[in-house]
């Protein structure tokens, strides 16, 4: 949420962010609103002000025997009553008219975020390793998974409804495997592993910038305040929700977590296997830092280059994107996309997100921070996906697949896997899981 006097210094710029984010959002109503409940406060003010001095007035009258002017006093005193009563309702509407519109108000974007409409704008940054050329007829996921017993979508529909699986044999073992490989990067480079609440409250979600626009994407707990979390985005950044913080050092925090979407708006968009689903794992990276453009890009760099090295220990190749303003959140400054390439699609699709938010969440969420004259501040915040599964096995399964339909596990994941196996063989061959 941005401050309401910056939105009046930078009215034109917040109303640019909204028009190149598709959102239908208006900062002059926003200032108007303001400007109305400022008019009404006032007017409220100025009424108790006037009926405190007559209640006071009224003691000394009587004290002085001043009966007649006494009672014209409780008689001021009752139709000011009548005027604060009558000025309740339209001052109650106003306000909740402009913290709702407040909470729609967009972000800035960075300087160096491309102008577009949609994903299709998006401009690719670099590529990072070679796209195989498989010199036979290669089998897409959910050929392998079946192959090899990986996972069982049929099943997982049965039970659970569209876009659900079960994962199965070395299935769940290559899915744990990756999560670990993240979880033993990130710890290795001081970052806070925490196991965090996968159901929060309506604030959380607020605070972290996933309410109200998200709404239609989250699952609610039927009858209660409590809403399953997407990503552990939102429970990491509010564990300091209403603190004073340290980022002397910048505060790196991380987590794996089960994580759900509702998917609404994607009917008939990648519904073939898993790379669209209801329920998955993500492993998350959040920092908070000190207020400096220059740290958050720093710390921006950081995450990215934690996706982007444990892509390479999985042996997969990837480009970076950068993500223009029509396929940017609300809450995001600056955001980069990391693509892997996957050989059934013939096409890179979106495995990590990496994204700058500068105070937008801790202003919501009330974060702060001691600058060097003692002064608080909003901190920073960024976040990054480590990694996202089942969706990650998609490239992983298809890319290290060899002629004879056996699956050659990538050395850095072998530690990970039963038995440190190298080779995933079909089902029923020797070697097998």
């Amino acid at each position: 949420m941005l401050d309401i006097k910056w939105i009046r210094e930078h009215r034109e710029q917040v109303q640019t962010a909204a028009d190149n984010k598709g959102m239908q959002v208006s900062v002059a109503e926003l200032l108007t609103l303001d400007d109305r409940r400022k008019e009404l406060l006032q007017e409220v003010e100025q009424l108790r002000q006037t009926r405190n001095q007559c209640s006071q007035d009224i003691g000394a009258l009587l004290h002085a025997g001043k009966n007649e002017q006494a009672e014209a006093a409780k008689r001021q005193v009752k139709e000011i009553n009548g005027q604060l009563d009558r000025l309740e309702v339209p001052q109650q509407e106003v306000e909740e008219q402009f913290q709702q519109l407040l909470l729609l108000m967009p972000n800035i974007v960075s300087p160096d975020t491309p102008r577009g409409r949609s994903d299709e704008d998006n401009i690719e940054l670099e590529r990072v390793g070679m796209i195989p050329d498989f010199g036979f007829e290669p089998k897409d996921h959910m050929a392998l998974g079946q192959l090899h017993s990986l996972f069982d979508v049929p099943r997982g529909v049965k039970t659970a409804g569209t876009r659900n699986y079960y994962l199965t044999g070395a299935g769940v073992a290559l899915h744990r495997a990756v999560q670990q490989l993240a979880v033993d990067l990130l710890t290795e480079r001081r970052f806070q592993l925490l196991d965090v609440p996968l159901m929060v409250r309506s604030e959380a979600m607020r605070s972290t910038g996933f309410f109200p626009l998200g709404l239609d994407q989250t699952y609610r707990i039927a009858g209660e305040d409590q809403w399953l979390v997407g990503t552990s985005e939102v429970p990491l950044v509010a564990y300091y929700s209403g603190e004073i913080v340290d980022v002397t050092a910048p505060i790196r925090l991380a987590a794996v977590s089960v994580c759900f979407r509702n998917e609404v708006g994607s009917a008939g968009r990648d519904v073939h296997g898993l790379y669209r689903v209801h329920q998955f794992a993500k492993v998350e990276q959040v920092v908070l830092c000190e207020a400096s453009l220059d740290a958050s890009e720093q710390m921006f760099q950081e995450i990215t280059r934690n996706a982007e090295d444990l892509l390479q220990l999985l042996e997969l190749p990837y480009r970076k994107m950068a993500v223009c303003t029509g396929d940017m959140a609300q809450k995001t400054y600056k955001q980069v996309d990391i693509e892997t390439w996957m050989p059934s699609r013939q096409a890179y699709g979106e495995t990590h997100s990496s994204s700058q938010l500068l105070d937008f969440q801790a202003r919501r969420s009330n974060i702060r921070y001691r600058n060097a004259d003692g002064k608080l501040q909003y901190c920073y915040t960024l976040n990054n996906t480590a990694v996202a599964s089942p969706r990650i096995l998609i490239p992983l399964l298809e890319h290290h697949q060899q002629e004879d339909g056996s699956i050659r596990i990538p050395e850095a994941l072998r530690q990970y896997m039963p038995q440190r196996i190298a080779v995933l063989k079909p089902r029923g061959s020797d070697g097998t899981l």
